[in-house]
């Protein structure tokens, strides 16, 4: 089976252009993460989470670059990756790009990009270079919405009080912020949401 060589698509406002990685990546990370903001709820002693959002996933990898055995600069390389930082005159912004490897086809943007270069010929020039990248995914609001299934208060639903559950619960739960208990209360007719009966079937409304 032939090796899958890795690659790096940029992708311009009219055009693309393929830059080939001379060696493929010994390795390469992956790394997603969350953000919450934090309620803190009088008598309890942690705060409540609410998700905010989702951070953008990033990939980052060492790419070698050796061009010794022909003698040619090997920046005439590395700087199609560096390149990947500077802003685009059509765009008004640096290009999106795609790294490609095998099963792994990576959407974003470069973030970071450090070169260190540890060989040269007799007249300096460098023929020997590690760049390590990292690029941040990118992806647009409907290309989020079609890989995220939501299922929080987009629609009317029913539960059952739970012994000793309060509303702000329900809220915390449902729409992931406890302060949004009246909602609730409002749609349940409910004047007073301390002295709620275990086993009262509450609707839970949609959010606009």
């Amino acid at each position: 089976m032939a090796l899958s060589k890795a690659k790096i698509v940029i992708i311009k406002s009219n055009s693309q252009e393929t830059v080939d990685v001379l060696f493929n990546p010994g390795e390469y990370m992956l790394q997603a993460g969350n953000s919450y903001s934090w309620h803190a709820v009088p008598g309890l002693q942690s705060p409540i989470a609410q998700f905010v959002s989702g951070e953008a996933t990033t990939l980052t990898m060492d790419l070698f670059f050796d061009t010794y055995e022909k003698g040619t600069d090997v920046r005439a390389h590395t700087a199609k990756i560096s390149g990947l930082l500077q802003v685009d005159s059509d765009l008004h912004a640096p290009p999106l790009c795609r790294f490609v490897w095998g099963s792994l086809n990576f959407k974003g943007v470069a973030e970071k990009v450090s070169q260190r270069f540890t060989m040269f010929l007799d007249t300096g020039i460098p023929v020997r270079a590690t760049l390590n990248v990292t690029l941040r995914a990118v992806l647009s609001m409907t290309e989020q919405y079609q890989q995220v299934p939501r299922q929080s208060a987009d629609r009317t639903k029913q539960k059952t009080l739970k012994q000793d559950e309060q509303l702000w619960m329900l809220a915390a739960e449902e729409y992931e912020d406890p302060s949004r208990w009246r909602a609730i209360a409002e749609a349940n007719g409910i004047d007073n949401p301390r002295r709620l009966p275990a086993g009262r079937k509450l609707i839970i409304p949609r959010l606009e």
